[in-house]
């Protein structure tokens, strides 16, 4: 690998870019004020304001690529303390996907230094995989990780290019390039931070933080929602979706995984019920893999099939195969409805979960072609990787 030496930065530096990293508190401790000046000092308004900011876009941003020109122009210690404060902010938002989505922007924020130092600055690198104990080392080409962090970095990616199976593999380690390294890094350290929330907060830290950003959290959550109405007249009636979808829902506003065939069964559901190509792609926003111009791939594909109507979703018999059938309930649930057993799913006649929905009162439609292909987005150019929507 050839390498372009650059200026190493200096620990203040260091831990205000990866605010994240062990220690990071301790290095600045002397700088740092407590928890309650945090919430209320007005010397630390700036901190506030710009915590506010990084979770504000994160939420609006879900593929985490909007750049922030605040955070940018802020000094080592201010950029610290506003990544504590969004920590805090997404700590107690109403549900789990702003802190998701938040995990993701910050994540991607730091993977745009690293891959950057990845070429021309391989300490700073190595220094960072060490501190978060997924060691890299440098090699000729690139970086070399040994083969159990490989796997546990690359578990969540889906691009084709970290298949085990197309990496070079020699004495239990596999090396990547640069570039696929800052991708592992930054997979990396989404997980460490989705794994990091909720913060622990104390009940009177809660309720002060809740009491002075009432607004912000209301906006908040007005900013991460499942849209459910079709532009046009018609309405999609969540309340009559079947307990299968309402839980995939579920799923992904919160800002938890969802299988592939989940995202598949999910999008055809919403299209066979008259969701518009947008409404099913702000489904999928919540997802902590969520890139845009995939989704919107892929959902084309779904239901753009057959002169626009679209894959059937699956079987009730398919879904309790694949473990999305939740006729009994959801102990998980958060409201009664949906913990309790539904005795609608256990008529005869009920073969789809469109059927439940008709059942209930909602209108499923069929789609003419050239109603379906109205409106539809081209493509991208570049034809993305085809595992579901993403």
């Amino acid at each position: 690998m050839a390498v372009r030496r650059a200026p190493a930065v200096t620990e203040r530096d260091l831990w205000a870019q990866y605010p994240f990293l062990p220690g990071a508190e301790a290095l600045i401790a002397d700088y740092s004020p407590s928890l309650r000046e945090l919430l209320d000092a007005p010397a630390f308004g700036g901190a506030r304001e710009l915590g506010r900011i990084r979770v504000r876009a994160a939420a609006d941003d879900p593929s985490g690529t909007a750049a922030l020109g605040e955070l940018d122009r802020a000094d080592p210690d201010l950029r610290f303390l506003s990544f504590m404060y969004a920590r805090l902010l997404v700590s107690v938002a109403a549900t789990s996907a702003p802190g998701r989505r938040w995990s993701v922007a910050e994540a991607r924020r730091a993977a745009e230094r690293l891959d950057r130092v990845a070429e021309r600055l391989p300490e700073e690198f190595v220094g960072v995989t060490r501190l978060l104990e997924f060691p890299a080392e440098e090699s000729g080409t690139g970086y070399r990780f040994t083969l159990p962090d490989y796997l546990r970095l690359a578990a969540g990616l889906r691009e084709p290019e970290f298949r085990l199976v197309r990496q070079r593999l020699a004495r239990g380690q596999v090396e990547v390039a640069p570039a696929q390294a800052a991708r592992l890094v930054q997979e990396g350290i989404r997980t460490r931070l989705a794994g990091s929330l909720p913060a622990e907060i104390g009940a009177e830290v809660r309720n002060r933080l809740e009491a002075n950003e009432v607004d912000f959290l209301r906006d908040l959550a007005q900013r991460v929602p499942l849209p459910t109405q079709r532009r046009g007249v018609l309405v999609l009636r969540a309340e009559y979706f079947p307990p299968c979808i309402r839980k995939m829902r579920r799923m992904l506003e919160g800002g938890e995984n969802l299988a592939h065939s989940g995202r598949f069964a999910l999008a055809a559901f919403l299209h066979r019920v008259g969701a518009d190509f947008d409404t099913i792609v702000d489904a999928y926003r919540g997802a902590p893999d969520f890139d845009e111009n995939i989704s919107r791939y892929q959902i084309e594909h779904i239901t753009q099939r057959d002169g626009g109507r679209g894959y059937e979703p699956p079987t009730c018999e398919t879904l309790r195969s694949q473990g999305f059938c939740f006729r009994d309930g959801d102990p998980s649930a958060p409201r009664p409805e949906d913990r309790a057993r539904d005795e609608r799913c256990f008529e005869p006649s009920l073969v789809r979960p469109t059927q439940y929905y008709r059942l209930k009162g909602g209108t499923a439609v069929e789609r003419p072609a050239a109603e379906a292909a109205a409106g539809a987005p081209t493509p991208p150019a570049t034809r993305p990787r085809s595992d579901g929507p993403g």
